[in-house]
């Protein structure tokens, strides 16, 4: 093999290496930077897992942190580069702590830069398992309304500020987009999802993706992107998720089993270079029964052999080993695989495809694997190079480090903010008129759950009963069922079961609807049974990630609503209790239906309207 010679690089105080030089072909410097490793080197390439920070941009050096070491420890002891930021700070902070940690990675013997990763974090949702609250990044709609609005050019745009936004700090890989169908109303990552319509997902996918490399090409400039939950990880049994254990099984009585692969089908086709399996295990199909990060016809089979990929495929959070989460010890998601123990676990999943473990921090066991003669060194080559070559196309070894003054200008921007706020309005549902919408001024507003006094209008006077209303404005959440077993705060974020109100609760709500003319505003993280609201409402509207602020320039008129539910919303909890979970618009008589929306123009004084 050629050799260039090393030469001193200013930045660093190592000799510059071959595999550090750009003029060399990504093939080139991959061959060369695996052929220098150790197998403790690659090993902890396969390892990804969680890093906070302190809020004054520090690095975490906790023994109870919650990636399971120290920082320092993680990094130049297990030497992984791999991790995924939980939380936030300012940008600043953020800027810092991500210099300081690849300061850290420069210092290992390889010099190894260190891929960031993130959940989600431009909207509202707040579980520290799914997603995180927008914080100091712009707030837009949730991918629901994104999906409302089913606009393309806005898809790219979001994607390109969430690239911009993301680099500014180094995050370089952002575990989304989801693209689950949302077919069973009761789950509660459907919010997560574009809807339950897999053409709807699929056009979509490919203008996210471009947003989020900055063009056709992944390059220094671009933001990674791990698809999930292949192979569509809808369809649960009675709604539940497989975070838990009582949520393991994924079912497809209507053998739409296809169908859910479309959108990653889409997504590979658009470029996608990461893919990620969900928790859950197949029930009745022609794959093994377990868990789809241990599952070799799905990922060899499907995801490799009939789909033709051949980036690289990170397991969901903790299938190896039990995990303190939130002050609560769960079970590995080993579902299906429950018996073998995590080096039994760790070989199983290589040998169905993976190439890295998400919520993992135990490098020692792949090694252990290798030393005992048990999995072959070269099986670890082969996934240690789609992750090294991920890294040189993403300019990492060029560029490890960002500017804080850069990051402070670009995190929520003033322009970035305006468009998500925006975009907020836009993605509002309409879904019941009667001649309310948009309100007419002078006009007395009663409000629950929001604060009419932000409209900072002079025709509106608050007042302080029904009574003394002209009109109500009601903000409400889908309903879900709290469960008293549900003892930890990380198990009671996932809103899941039924649908619909509680009698004492819908009595309170219908009282008010028959006392004045209400306006209802339901934010539709999943399809809420709503059919007595919708009955004796004087408006409906469905939100996807909204501010008061946001509604209420819609409710006066001074934006239009242009979202289309992106699902039925059904009309009765029996439906979806006897509704199959696989199955897409399934109802024959839902309360609304697939892409229903009313419509009325910025500024109209009237309550004509026309459905969309």
């Amino acid at each position: 093999m050629a050799t260039a010679t090393p030469s001193r690089d200013p930045h660093r105080s190592k000799t510059v290496q071959p595999y550090q030089d750009p003029a060399r072909s990504v093939e080139q410097r991959v061959t060369d930077l695996l052929g220098r490793m150790t197998l403790e080197e690659k090993a902890g390439l396969l390892f990804q897992t969680i890093l906070t920070m302190n809020p004054d941009g520090t690095l975490v050096e906790r023994a109870d942190a919650p990636g399971g070491a120290p920082t320092t420890e993680l990094l130049s002891g297990r030497l992984m580069n791999h991790f995924n930021l939980m939380g936030s700070g300012s940008p600043r902070a953020m800027a810092q702590w991500h210099n300081r940690l690849q300061e850290l990675a420069a210092d290992t013997r390889l010099g190894i830069p260190v891929t960031l990763a993130s959940d989600p974090r431009h909207s509202f949702t707040d579980n520290p398992a799914t997603a995180m609250r927008s914080g100091p990044f712009s707030q837009w709609p949730e991918p629901l309304g994104l999906a409302a609005l089913g606009d393309t050019d806005l898809m790219r745009a979001y994607a390109d500020t969430v690239r911009r936004e993301y680099l500014s700090v180094g995050i370089r890989l952002a575990l989304h987009p989801q693209l689950d169908l949302a077919t069973e109303p009761r789950w509660a990552r459907g919010n997560g999802t574009f809807g339950a319509d897999a053409d709807l997902a699929s056009r979509l996918v490919g203008p996210y993706l471009e947003g989020l490399r900055g063009g056709d090409r992944l390059g220094p400039h671009s933001v990674s992107a791990m698809v999930k939950h292949f192979p569509g990880g809808g369809p649960q049994k009675d709604g539940e998720d497989p975070h838990f254990v009582y949520g393991r099984e994924q079912v497809y009585p209507g053998g739409f089993f296809d169908y859910h692969m479309k959108p990653f089908a889409a997504a590979l086709a658009a470029g996608a270079t990461q893919v990620m399996p969900y928790y859950g295990m197949p029930v009745g199909t022609e794959y093994e029964e377990v868990g789809f990060g241990f599952n070799r016809g799905v990922i060899t089979g499907l995801l490799r052999e009939r789909l033709g990929f051949d980036g690289i495929v990170c397991t969901d959070w903790a299938l190896i080993n039990d995990a303190p989460i939130m002050g609560h010890v769960f079970p590995a998601r080993a579902w299906g695989v429950e018996h073998l123990g995590p080096a039994e676990r760790v070989l199983k999943a290589l040998d169905a495809g993976v190439d890295q473990f998400g919520g993992e921090a135990c490098p020692e066991l792949v090694v252990d694997l290798v030393r005992s003669g048990v999995l072959d060194e070269a099986r670890i080559d082969v996934s240690a190079a789609r992750l090294l070559r991920e890294k040189f196309r993403l300019g990492l070894f060029e560029n490890p480090f960002v500017d804080p003054d850069v990051a402070e200008q670009t995190v929520g921007a003033a322009d970035f903010r305006t468009d998500g706020e925006t975009a907020q309005r836009r993605a509002l549902t309409l879904l019941v008129n009667r001649d309310a919408l948009p309100l007419r001024r002078p006009v007395r507003l009663y409000a629950q759950g929001m604060d009419v006094a932000i409209a900072r209008d002079a025709g509106i006077t608050r007042a302080d009963t029904p009574a003394d209303a002209d009109y109500a404005v009601l903000r409400l959440d889908t309903p879900y069922e709290p469960r008293p077993g549900a003892d930890s705060a990380y198990e009671s974020g996932f809103h899941r079961g039924r649908l619909d109100f509680p009698e004492d609760r819908l009595k309170e709500i219908l009282a008010l609807l028959d006392a004045v003319p209400t306006v209802v505003v339901v934010h539709l993280e999943r399809p809420a049974v709503i059919p007595e609201i919708a009955e004796r409402c004087a408006a409906l509207v469905g939100a996807f990630g909204a501010s008061d602020e946001a509604v209420l320039d819609v409710l006066l008129g001074r934006a239009a609503p242009e979202g289309r539910l992106p699902f039925q919303l059904p009309r009765t909890m029996d439906e979806v209790t006897h509704g199959r979970p696989d199955v897409p618009h399934e109802s024959s008589d839902p309360l609304f239906e697939f892409g229903h929306g009313l419509r009325y123009e910025p500024g109209q004084a009237g309550a004509a309207y026309s459905r969309g």
